[in-house]
């Protein structure tokens, strides 16, 4: 099977425990900065209140992660005594929902921070002295460290959320991405032949369970767009009356419209005849030739009916996204094997928005789409189902709870997501009614 970490050469690198160690050392501090950032650029009230009742307060996901850390590689990985017991369960996703989080008794901020730092000094010093190269799965390849820092760096992403949904002044602040200078001679769409590719992976070392193992899929040719949709061609959907026609949504979609009153993506409004948009703090004019953002798969879906196209599978973004004809083996990443650059896709909350449209053309998939990793997560049609011999490690509630058509996989990553947490093979998945993660989708048809 053509799995691309192994048919190109790219093995070695996670081969030396040094530099294997150094990638994961790099990768938690990484992490750690930015965890950092999102949290200290706010008092401590805003830390401990809940800006939505759809998200955690700060201060929860800043001792979570710590406690994950702390299960995992002072627990699991060092088999050392539990720092705090009974704060376990507090910090559980799965035994308290988010919108009741905030009436548990939580640690204080410092206490949280403090918490925080002393997990991660003994995280590094088990990462010191762990060997890599050994054959226990849990730490072959520095596996738990990388998911560690994915863990933290998809609760940054969280933590981002958060600020958008918050109300008063920017807080955050961040350099215009790069503005592509060819847009305007771009083909709308472009064609992805049929025939086999292999989906997913068995050897990324620090891939999640839900992207493995390789497997081959045989997708007939189609056509998808060149580009996500744009705020722009999303407003044209609107003054159609996109919201007002029963005909272009699924039936739940439709309710959802109906009890939610809903005329446009989460955070827009029309103002003097123009639409606005809140983004982190500051009102601005809706720009045209960027991605479209905050919208429900429901809305995806209404907008690819009005325009006579549909989303794309699961499959059939990431053969647009992986797969090279030229020499019938499957990518990293759209642009080749090589990890993500600031010169290749919009990634790790450089730039706290999509970039324009087009932009990136360093980083177009072999087909010719581009963006395809970063600025915006991207609907596809599927549900979240596990590939055919998938097996659960290293615990069930990571994907497989979640498996069955509750829930619809997002592809590709946004400007949110860090490098580490984002992949060609990456998956992610969320309830099609959700509208405030950083999420868009381009669409698709049949030849």
């Amino acid at each position: 099977m053509n799995d691309s970490a192994t048919s190109t050469g790219s093995a070695p690198r996670w081969a030396d425990p040094e530099a294997l160690r150094q990638r994961a050392l790099a990768a938690l501090l990484t992490a750690r900065e930015r965890t950092a950032l999102l949290t200290d650029s706010v008092d401590d009230h805003e830390l401990t209140a809940q800006h939505s009742p759809l998200m955690s307060p700060l201060v929860w996901d800043l001792a979570h992660i710590g406690n994950q850390e702390e299960l995992w590689l002072l627990r699991a990985v060092a088999g050392r005594e539990a720092m705090c017991p009974e704060i376990d369960g507090l910090y559980d996703a799965f035994e308290h929902p988010r919108a009741t989080r905030p009436s548990l008794p939580l640690l204080a901020p410092a206490e949280a921070r403090s918490y925080a730092a002393e997990v991660r000094g003994r995280a590094l010093d088990v990462l010191d002295g762990t060997a890599l190269d050994g054959a226990r799965p849990l730490v072959r390849s520095g596996f738990a460290f990388g998911m560690i820092a994915q863990h933290e760096q998809q609760h940054d992403e969280t933590m981002l959320i958060t600020h958008q949904l918050r109300s008063g002044p920017a807080v955050l602040t961040s350099p215009v991405p790069p503005a592509p200078t060819d847009a305007a001679g771009l083909p709308a769409e472009v064609l992805v032949p049929g025939g086999p590719f292999t989906m997913g992976t068995s050897a990324e070392p620090w891939a999640l369970d839900n992207e493995r193992p390789a497997h081959v899929r045989d997708v007939p040719s189609f056509f998808i767009d060149t580009t996500p949709v744009t705020c722009g061609a999303y407003q044209a959907f609107i003054e159609d009356g996109g919201y007002t026609e029963r005909r272009w949504w699924a039936p739940e979609g439709w309710a959802m419209v109906r009890e939610h009153e809903l005329a446009a993506p989460l955070f827009w409004h029309r103002d003097a005849g123009q639409w606005l948009r809140r983004r982190f703090g500051v009102t601005e004019t809706v720009p045209g030739n960027e991605p479209v953002l905050h919208v429900s798969w429901y809305e995806a879906d209404a907008y690819a009916r009005w325009a006579g196209r549909r989303l794309p599978t699961e499959a059939e973004w990431e053969k647009a996204a992986r797969h090279d004809p030229a020499s019938g083996r499957s990518r990293r990443y759209p642009w080749g094997d090589e990890d993500p650059s600031p010169e290749l896709a919009n990634l790790g909350q450089r730039h706290l928005r999509p970039a324009p449209a087009g932009a990136y053309p360093h980083g177009r998939s072999p087909h010719g789409a581009r963006q395809l990793i970063g600025d915006v997560w991207e609907w596809t049609s599927s549900d979240f189902l596990p590939y055919p011999g998938f097996s659960p490690f290293p615990y069930r509630e990571y994907s497989e709870v979640f498996f069955g058509p509750a829930h619809k996989v997002l592809r590709g990553g946004s400007f949110a997501v860090d490098p580490v947490a984002c992949r060609g093979t990456f998956r992610n998945w969320d309830l099609p009614v959700r509208r405030q993660i950083f999420s868009g989708f381009r669409t698709a048809r049949d030849v």
